[in-house]
This record gives structure tokens, C-alpha cells and sequence, in this order.
């Protein structure tokens, strides 16, 4: 039987940044929230770190299914994530 090989299969570019998306978000709505909380310990990049850990620890886990699109999906965004990141640091938190 032939696989159907579409924007949403479970290994398409498509489906990494998608998935990527996910904590680096959680990250943006928590960082929002708790940005005048003592939770974060003066750290402001904390919630944005563990986003870029988990995209990684998904990449690792991924990368053993041989899902080699969804996998640079992954990193793809992820790297995009961190220069973004970076550049709003340094232009708007000086």
C-alpha cells in the first residue's frame, strides 16, 4: 500500500514547525504572565530556555523514528526561535 505523502503526514517539514511552535509559545505566554513575578528570579530568559531544551529534547527523540523532516522542521524553527530571541534582547532590553 502506497504512503500518502502530504503537508500533514507525520514527517513533512510542515508537521517539525508545527510542533515546534508549541513551547516557544507556552514560553511567550508565560514569560507574559509571570513577568512581574518573583517565580522567575530576576531570569526573564528562563521560560524562553526551557522552550529551546524541550524543541531539543523532541529533536532527539524524533531523530531515532527517522523522521528527518519533521526533525529539521524542528530545528528550523527552533533557530529561528533563538536569533529572534537574541535580537529582540539586544535591541529592546538594553
Amino acid at each position: 500500500m502506497m504512503e500518502e505523502n502530504n503537508m500533514f503526514s507525520k514527517n513533512s517539514y510542515l508537521a517539525g514547525a508545527l510542533i515546534a511552535l508549541v513551547f516557544p509559545a507556552i514560553s511567550l505566554v508565560a514569560a507574559y504572565l509571570l513577568k512581574d513575578s518573583m517565580l522567575l528570579f530576576n531570569k526573564p530568559a528562563l521560560p524562553y530556555l526551557v522552550a529551546i531544551v524541550l524543541n531539543l529534547i523532541i529533536m532527539r527523540l524524533l531523530s531515532k523514528k527517522e523522521t528527518v523532516k519533521t526533525v529539521k522542521g524542528i530545528m528550523i524553527v527552533t533557530f529561528i526561535f533563538i536569533i529572534v530571541l537574541f535580537i529582540l534582547k539586544q535591541h529592546l532590553f538594553r
